[in-house]
């Protein structure tokens, strides 16, 4: 079959957002198998990046991420919350600061 090229500029902002949404999804998996082991914040800010990667997720994903985000900010003690969406580079930044953590 061979490799595919990407080199229109949709293609490539196509290819980095489903990186990040796959990263981001990673995350979530890797935390919610330590969750009695993370301290309430920490599930907040993992609420938190499930709800600013909805924006960037198709279809069912987006729908239960809506489900994640609610969930674990249920889980940190916080009510539902309303936040600024942010960029795909400030996105990955933050979930990469999170690997860190978790």
């Amino acid at each position: 079959m061979g490799i595919a090229k990407i080199t229109s500029d949709a293609a490539k902002y196509y290819s980095y957002r489903e990186r990040i949404l796959a990263e981001g999804i990673s995350l979530l998996l890797n935390a919610s198998e330590k969750l009695d082991s993370i301290d309430k914040d920490t599930i907040e800010k993992l609420g938190d990046i499930a709800y600013w990667l909805l924006p960037h997720a198709p279809g069912y994903a987006g729908k239960l991420l809506i489900v994640i985000y609610r969930a674990l900010w249920n889980l940190a003690g916080k009510g539902e919350k309303n936040l600024k969406v942010i960029s795909l580079e400030e996105l990955e930044k933050k979930i990469n600061d999170m690997k860190k953590k978790i």
